[in-house]
């Protein structure tokens, strides 16, 4: 990545790594799939320009909480252009965002609904829809310095893993940075809560709200507001007590 100019504020250095992600084609397999399914579509949305593309980061330029997903859904995100819209998995997100005072509404349909994220930022682990849901490694290590960009710009005070995929990539990026010595010992659960060594964030884990989860009840929307809850927990201790 580039080095930020001088001056640059946290909303330009978003905004220029945004045009970084959405131009990416270092990974032909998911170039391929992407754009295949943009152009075939699904019959339900038949009428949709899909976005085809990488997708980037979405929310507050501000945020203390970073959620970490694992990558766009082939029908909701690659066809809407904003993380976790237009899908089952972001019905339940959002609505749960909402209730938690992190979302200005409980649902997101495209990407010009008016969805606002409250001191929150999506990313994701993987920004192309894979085959099967299913990023190989080689694909999620290219995507890797996009993470480690947003990471360095938000400086976030909570990060929230869905699913265990996202945990690990996070983990892999702070072992890369020099800032942990191993991720053996950091073992991912639903509900898991880690407060990292000196000044990083407190890493909080959730299964992912896929639909095969919620829908078959390993991941409820109790389980899911007990997270948030924690969550908010450490973001009030930290407006009172700012590491910035």
């Amino acid at each position: 990545m580039s080095a930020p100019a001088p001056g640059e504020s946290q909303e330009q250095r978003l905004a220029h790594l945004r045009e970084l992600v959405v131009a990416c084609r270092r990974c032909p397999r998911l170039v391929q799939y992407r754009e295949e399914v943009a152009r075939t579509k699904r019959r339900a949305f038949r009428e949709w320009t899909y976005w085809g593309r990488p997708v980037p980061g979405f929310g507050d330029v501000h945020a203390r909480l970073l959620i970490i997903g694992l990558a766009p859904a082939a029908h909701g995100a690659n066809r809407t252009g904003r993380m976790f819209t237009g899908d089952r998995s972001g019905d339940f997100l959002y609505a749960r965002l909402y209730d938690a005072g992190f979302a200005n509404q409980p649902s997101s349909v495209n990407a010009t609904d008016g969805l606002k994220l409250r001191d929150a930022y999506i990313s994701a682990a993987a920004r192309c829809a894979p085959p099967d849901n299913r990023p190989l490694p080689e694909e999620l290590r290219n995507c890797a310095g996009y993470l480690e960009e947003e990471f360095a710009i938000l400086r976030p005070r909570a990060v929230l893993a869905l699913g265990a995929i996202a945990f690990h990539a996070y983990l892999r990026l702070l072992v890369k940075q020099g800032l942990l010595a191993s991720r053996v010992s950091y073992i991912f659960s639903h509900g898991a809560e880690f407060k990292l060594p000196g000044d990083l964030p407190h890493l909080f884990a959730s299964y992912h709200p896929s639909q095969q989860n919620t829908q078959t009840g390993r991941l409820t929307p109790a389980m899911f507001d007990a997270v948030l809850r924690r969550i908010r927990r450490i973001v009030a201790s930290e407006t009172k007590n700012p590491r910035r």
